[in-house]
């Protein structure tokens, strides 16, 4: 049975972010997967801390980060598994503190600065595909997406996670519904009937295309 491992990196667990995984976890399990789902603000960790152990001569990790805390078991159910589905709402420009402190634990262990003189490029530590899926809300429409350059900025993530695991895609959300009573807050910035309309039209779109990810990428390596 394939296993896949979805990762919350929003510091809600009902809310835009994590109804797109859960709708990604239910296409995984609908496709025969077992599926596993975590939420990075439950776990104690730090990011990367430069330590370089998983870069020193000798050293055979495949992949896992040498720094242990909190966040080991998770990375080495990333690392073991068939698929691996991400996702963080954006703050600012940027994904989350936690989403970003797993990325770099996830990523950089897994990433080699040795040459690959055969094939061109560097050398995998991962010598088998993981397709590593990533889903992105923001309350940024589309425009501002360009705009702001988040398309820049956030493309990096992809690019990291392709040229590690061999597979990575991303789904963004734009425009979303940011609060459950816009009443309570101050923000005129926002018409909450436009928000509304948003989310009573497009998100059901988004929820179905985080659904589609998590049955494609449960199946990638059939």
């Amino acid at each position: 049975m394939k296993k896949v491992i979805i990762v919350n990196g929003s510091p809600r667990k009902n809310f835009n972010t994590a109804k797109l995984l859960k709708e990604a976890a239910r296409g995984a399990e609908e496709s025969g997967a077992e599926v596993e789902f975590f939420h990075l603000y439950d776990l104690n960790y730090k990011g990367c801390i430069s330590c370089l152990a998983c870069k020193r001569k000798g050293v055979a990790q495949k992949g896992l980060c040498f720094f242990k805390d909190g966040l080991t078991p998770l990375l080495e159910k990333c690392l073991n598994a068939d698929a691996v589905i991400v996702g963080s709402p954006v703050y600012h420009s940027y994904p989350s503190g936690m989403f970003r402190c797993f990325m770099e634990r996830f990523i950089f262990p897994a990433h080699t600065y040795m040459l690959d003189r055969v094939n061109g490029g560097l050398k995998r530590v991962i010598n088998r595909t993981l397709p590593v899926g990533v889903i992105m809300t923001m309350n940024a429409t589309k425009e501002q997406y360009k705009s702001n350059k988040y398309d820049i900025i956030l493309r990096e993530n992809e690019e990291s996670l392709h040229a590690v695991f061999g597979y990575s895609e991303t789904l963004y959300a734009f425009d979303t519904f940011q609060y459950t009573d816009y009443a309570k807050y101050d923000c005129d910035l926002f018409d909450p009937v436009h928000k509304a309309l948003v989310r009573d039209k497009q998100f059901p779109i988004d929820m179905r295309k985080a659904y589609e990810m998590g049955k494609r990428l449960a199946t990638m390596n059939n």
